[in-house]
């Protein structure tokens, strides 16, 4: 029986990447008291690997976690990686899989996103903006879980706000 303790973060890895890294640098920390066992320490599908292979590797993640973690980006709702259109072994005549698998137009975002909510997961969305504007976040969530904001606007620059992250986290 899997027990499901684990964090699971979603984002778009190229543009929201220094949202992951702040949330690991609260965690590791000593001085902030965020805690959480991340979910991809679990498996780890190698970057060459088939996008239906990295799914399935991003289903045994998140068959773990307890807590699913959205960061929302610029890009989140519109980024298409992990789609079969993209990949090799798609025939473009015939619309079928060279190598028997399922065609899965999805993104990872969206298959995450989706996955999380069938597996009635607790939903928290953060944007990395002093905002939450929920025309950038998946259709799939976008009314689901907590949704908040990952930046404060003090003195008039823009600060990471660990408080709201970490309430948000239920923390």
């Amino acid at each position: 029986m899997n027990y499901r303790t684990k964090t699971y973060i979603a984002a778009d890895w190229d543009g929201d990447n220094d949202a992951v890294k702040q949330l690991h640098k609260w965690n590791d920390s000593r001085y902030y008291s965020l805690s959480f066992t991340d979910a991809h320490n679990l498996q780890q599908a190698r970057d060459n690997s088939l996008n239906c292979s990295i799914k399935r590797s991003l289903a045994t993640r998140l068959d773990a976690s307890k807590t699913f973690v959205l960061i929302v980006g610029t890009n989140t709702k519109t980024v298409r990686s992990g789609s079969c259109q993209y990949c090799a072994s798609k025939n473009s005549w015939t619309n079928a899989c060279a190598r028997g698998n399922y065609i899965d137009n999805r993104s990872y975002i969206e298959y995450e996103c989706e996955k999380a909510v069938r597996d009635n997961l607790n939903i928290v969305v953060l944007y990395k903006a002093a905002t939450v504007d929920r025309t950038k976040c998946p259709d799939i969530v976008k009314y689901i879980g907590n949704h908040k904001a990952m930046y404060c606007f003090q003195n008039g620059q823009y600060y990471w706000d660990y408080q709201t992250v970490k309430s948000a986290l239920g923390q």
